[in-house]
């Protein structure tokens, strides 16, 4: 697998990193509400789906690394099977939340693009 993927693998992590701490820490934000569409009346009744999807994300980030780490390793199939699950599970997903939600077009977006490149790239080595 390429230095590319690689790169993307990281890249793709530290956004989900991100993307965890504004869904622990930020959600209430008015500048945000585009991106969770949580009304203040709904921050009670949306805390567990907002606890477990932060921590998807950064479990998914996780996941990211060690497999970019793995595939300079002894064990690369390893690193390549967890970048590759991880962003055709994320293509998988951004096509879910575009069906239950199209008010997240923007969100899908961000979340299918970046791995629609990773597998561009991969597909390319």
């Amino acid at each position: 697998m390429s230095t590319t993927v690689q790169v993307l693998a990281v890249i793709i992590g530290a956004i989900l990193v991100v993307v965890w701490a504004l869904e622990i820490f930020f959600y209430r934000h008015p500048r945000l509400y585009f991106m969770f569409l949580i009304k203040p009346a709904d921050y009670q009744a949306v805390r567990l789906w907002r606890i477990s999807i932060a921590y998807y994300n950064l479990t998914t980030a996780v996941a990211l690394f060690l497999g970019a780490y793995l595939l300079e390793t002894t064990h690369p199939d390893a690193g390549q099977a967890l970048i590759l699950f991880t962003a055709c599970q994320h293509i998988f997903l951004s096509i879910v939340m575009l069906i239950t939600q199209p008010k997240l077009w923007l969100n899908t977006l961000m979340e299918a693009v970046p791995n629609v490149i990773l597998l561009i790239a991969y597909a390319a080595t």
